[in-house]
């Protein structure tokens, strides 16, 4: 089948061996307007078919003749219950040249091999299709129990709804939260976003400038107990939840740490984004997302994914796109190519020269930094040199070491790093991909800190830091930036 031809872009259809299933498939294929052709060696069934309107005639699948009768045709469906007729049709349409897409029925795993082996370019056998069909169904009812119970929850709200995202919130935890907001808005509960920390990063705060997302810092808003409900999104991150109210509603695509205690639950692995599950409720309550809330989803699941790039599932892609349409594309390459501060520049000039990399990993000190959110900034550009898979860059501000570390290397756990290097002299946090510690500068290095020896503190936690990181990646630090080609090292 010639590249860019699919399925639904064919007209003509043969369906080999018409039982109950070739049956079901001719009436589907016939109410769409499909020319389809049905073969079949029981005349009887033929004549009845042809008293339904179908295009039958008769013909055993088992003889070699049947590829000269389908030569015609774009799709052939071999659907007989006799695998052994199955295959001898197969073989005769291959045999014949027959360049069609051939979809054909197989019994168990055995005949499938043997089918596939033939030239068969799908099969399907009735115990899967029956299984996946199931499974489906057990989804979509799920969802649709879980939107009633997340309905009931924000519409007898007694008052606003808070809504928390995780500390020094990223664009997938201010999407979902959005999207969550406007679902509460749909059931009249109006909804305040809450954070702790900063939106530091200059994408982050390019995100939520541009889209006009109101967020409002915890230390301003009213305590959680005065709200009428309690909603937290994408918190995984977190060390702990710290809060003086039961939560209501809790939606993760990352199992917390700590578990969290919630009236309603939804968490999710099999997603890279809470902004797909978000999306998938939005679906499932029938809203149609304004431009605002879609172009917050699209670029959170774009931002969790790296564009796709990492760890990307099925439901992430279908949630795209279903939001692509609604999304603001010229805002959303505003949002994603935000104009680098000159401190950002400067911490990346430092990252760059300082750097050391022992095979895929790379590590590097900024030095005394004025803006701590620039070291995320830095890590996730050096991810992008050539060879690298994690990168980390540490540098030092108000008497702290502080660190962020990207990682698209599925074979470890950055987060998990960061702890076992450093949850003993600091607080470490974060999940597969990134992640951020923090150490008191003079617990780390022994040394009380001061003005006259900051230089030598930075040359002791420089060393240090690194042997600490390199030691949890399972590599050996040479000791030394490379201030040369990224890609060197062991």
């Amino acid at each position: 089948m010639s590249a860019g031809v699919t399925i639904s872009s064919m007209s003509t259809y043969a369906i080999l061996g018409c039982g109950s299933v070739g049956h079901a498939v001719a009436d589907e294929l016939t109410e769409e307007g499909k020319d389809v052709l049905i073969l079949d060696k029981d005349e009887a069934r033929v004549e009845a078919l042809r008293d339904q309107d179908l295009n039958a005639q008769v013909q055993d699948i088992a003889e070699d003749d049947v590829a000269g009768v389908v030569a015609d045709r774009d799709v052939i469906l071999i659907l007989s219950s006799d695998v052994d007729a199955n295959k001898e049709a197969v073989r005769a349409i291959r045999d014949h040249d027959g360049e069609q897409y051939v979809v054909v029925r197989a019994s168990d795993p055995v005949s499938q091999d043997e089918l596939t082996e033939l030239g068969a370019d799908v099969v399907i056998t009735p115990s899967t299709v029956i299984a996946d069909s199931a499974l489906r169904s057990l989804e979509s009812g799920e969802l649709e129990y879980k939107a009633r119970q997340l309905a009931d929850i924000i519409s007898s709200a007694d008052g606003r709804l808070a809504i928390l995202a995780h500390d020094n919130p990223d664009p997938d935890s201010i999407a979902s939260a959005v999207a969550l907001g406007a679902i509460a808005d749909e059931y009249g509960v109006e909804a305040d976003i809450l954070y702790d920390g900063e939106i530091g990063h200059q994408e982050n705060r390019a995100f939520v400038n541009t889209l006009g997302i109101d967020l409002l810092a915890r230390e301003d808003a009213p305590p959680l107990s005065e709200y009428g409900a309690l909603a937290i999104v994408d918190y995984s991150e977190a060390d702990e939840l710290d809060v003086d109210s039961d939560v209501d509603i809790y939606i993760d695509h990352e199992v917390p740490e700590e578990p969290i205690e919630a009236q309603f639950t939804d968490i999710r692995k099999n997603v890279s984004a809470t902004s797909t599950i978000l999306t998938k409720y939005i679906q499932e309550f029938d809203l149609s997302p304004s431009e605002t809330v879609a172009t917050a989803l699209l670029y959170g699941i774009r931002a969790e994914t790296v564009d796709f790039k990492r760890d990307t599932t099925p439901a992430d892609l279908t949630a795209a796109a279903y939001l692509h349409p609604f999304a603001d594309h010229d805002m959303l390459e505003e949002v994603e190519s935000p104009s680098m501060s000159p401190e950002t520049l400067d911490v990346l000039a430092e990252a760059i020269q300082n750097r050391e990399v022992q095979g895929s990993h790379l590590v590097s000190n900024a030095g005394f930094i004025r803006d701590r959110e620039a070291l995320a900034q830095a890590a996730q550009q050096l991810l992008d040199l050539e060879g690298i898979t994690t990168s980390a860059v540490f540098g030092i501000a108000d008497d702290t070491i502080y660190l962020a570390a990207r990682s698209k290397d599925i074979r470890i756990n950055i987060g998990t790093v960061l702890q076992d290097g450093f949850s003993d002299i600091g607080e470490a946090a974060g999940h597969s991909t990134q992640g951020n510690a923090e150490i008191p500068l003079g617990l780390f290095t022994g040394i009380e800190a001061s003005e006259s020896n900051r230089d030598t503190l930075l040359q002791l936690s420089e060393e240090a830091v690194r042997r600490k990181l390199f030691d949890a990646m399972g590599v050996e630090s040479s000791g030394s930036s490379s201030g040369g080609d990224a890609t060197n090292g062991s």
